[in-house]
């Protein structure tokens, strides 16, 4: 059943259908039709961490204070321009309103209908609030930012029986730099504003608002670049200049990167670098001059590799040896790979791991790619031909604590038999 086009014609009828199917599914019975698979694995995902469907959970909203603080320091404020004038014209026409929530689900702004806004009062979707998909099941902030991707969630397919009135349509909001999620933006209202072009319209204005964060960085770069020119002529020997993220400006005496791996607090001094070896690390405005030392990069030596999964969004590999520690934050593809080869410690070939995520082993070209992107900041401490963590490092793995939880993001065969497979906690 095509609900977005019903629900365009008869909102009623697809919403008493979608009433059916909900009740259907929470009682383990055969339903009239079967969801949209992303709504049923999100209340899959709800069932697992024992989400109550007929209870409205209203965690604490933030202080006025604290909401002022986390806008005046969120990347978002940047994009918030494009995002108004991409949506909130036609939304209030349309009788939506528009928000815009953090990484951590947190509302920071809510404009439009004035009727709208205070119809979303009665559902607690305020200032401050807390929209994660596992506080207040699936929703139209809460699941776009678990799958990474622009959802609609219409009547019914909210998990909580008090959101069935209303319709959402929400698209990730992502920081082109590193991948990292930085918030989600969404088009809500009444049952009866529902349209089906609703979820294309947010998911293109959200890439405005992420190319619009492009070229501020190519900005940021152009302006480090003038700063790292006379800097360089200087000086002799490998060199390069990059930004707080990794991002190269500017390089002398070595092959260009463009983006070296950096330790997640970085500070002046002798630091080892996992694509540089051993470096010399000066600050300069806006970024870093890092300064290769002479001779061969320092050895690595056995190794521990620690895959931290245990919180949602937070995913990090931390490497700890001789030559030094640092920690990397991992995007959701990257915390999928290095799990599935921290499962597979003999190692897994393109194919292989194209099959583990995509279902598909013909897709080696896109694994290859990602592979690539990870071995700039594993670099000898991961293997290929087969894909695999070197020999001599000892890896760990921390899970959620309930482990049917690993990576709720996730839809790669692979990672969601092993999430089958475990034992409840």
């Amino acid at each position: 059943m095509d609900v977005t086009h019903l629900a365009a014609v008869d909102s009623t009828r697809a919403a008493r259908v979608l009433s059916e199917v909900r009740s259907a599914r929470l009682a383990g019975q055969p339903a009239p039709v079967s969801p949209r698979p992303v709504i049923e694995r999100s209340w899959q995902r709800m069932m697992r961490s024992g989400v109550d469907p007929d209870h409205d959970v209203r965690a604490d909203p933030l202080s006025r204070e604290e909401v002022q603080r986390r806008r005046e320091t969120t990347v978002l404020r940047h994009v918030l321009p494009v995002l108004r004038e991409g949506l909130l014209a036609a939304a209030d026409v349309a009788h939506h309103i528009m928000v815009v929530a953090d990484e951590d689900g947190r509302v920071l702004w809510r404009e439009g209908s004035p009727p709208v806004l205070r119809k979303a009062d009665g559902l607690g979707f305020e200032l401050g609030a807390d929209w994660r998909e596992d506080v207040v099941g699936t929703n139209g902030l809460g699941t776009p930012a678990v799958v990474r991707r622009p959802v609609q969630v219409f009547a019914s397919e909210h998990f909580v029986r008090s959101q069935a009135d209303w319709t959402c349509a929400g698209a990730p909001l992502t920081d082109p730099r590193d991948g990292r999620l930085l918030g989600v933006v969404d088009v809500s209202g009444p049952l009866e504003t529902m349209h089906p072009a609703t979820l294309a319209w947010v998911g293109s204005v959200a890439r405005l608002a992420e190319a619009r964060l492009r070229e501020m960085h190519t900005e940021s770069l152009e302006r480090l670049r003038a700063v790292a020119a006379p800097v360089l002529a200087r000086i002799g020997g490998r060199a390069l200049v990059v930004d707080p993220d990794g991002w190269t400006a500017a390089v002398s005496g070595m092959p260009y990167a463009r983006r070296v791996a950096l330790p997640k607090s970085l500070s002046a001094g002798a630091r080892w670098l996992p694509a540089l070896g051993l470096c010399s690390v000066e600050p300069l405005a806006g970024g870093w001059l890092l300064r290769a030392a002479a001779g061969e990069p320092v050895p690595r030596g056995p190794a521990r590799i620690v895959l931290d999964l245990r919180q949602a969004r937070r995913w990090s590999v931390e490497v700890l040896g001789g030559a030094g520690s640092w920690t990397q934050e991992l995007s959701p593809r990257h915390a999928e790979l290095l799990y599935l080869l921290a499962v597979h410690r003999s190692g897994r070939s393109a194919s292989g791991l194209a099959g583990d995520v995509f279902g598909d082993p013909g897709r080696t070209v896109t694994v290859r790619a990602e592979m690539s992107r990870v071995r700039r900041y594993l670099g000898a401490f991961l293997e290929h031909r087969p894909y695999r963590f070197a020999e001599d490092a000892e890896v760990e793995v921390l899970l959620p604590d309930d482990p049917r939880g690993l990576l709720p993001h996730s839809t790669a065969p692979a990672v969601s038999r092993q999430r089958r497979s475990a034992p409840a906690p």
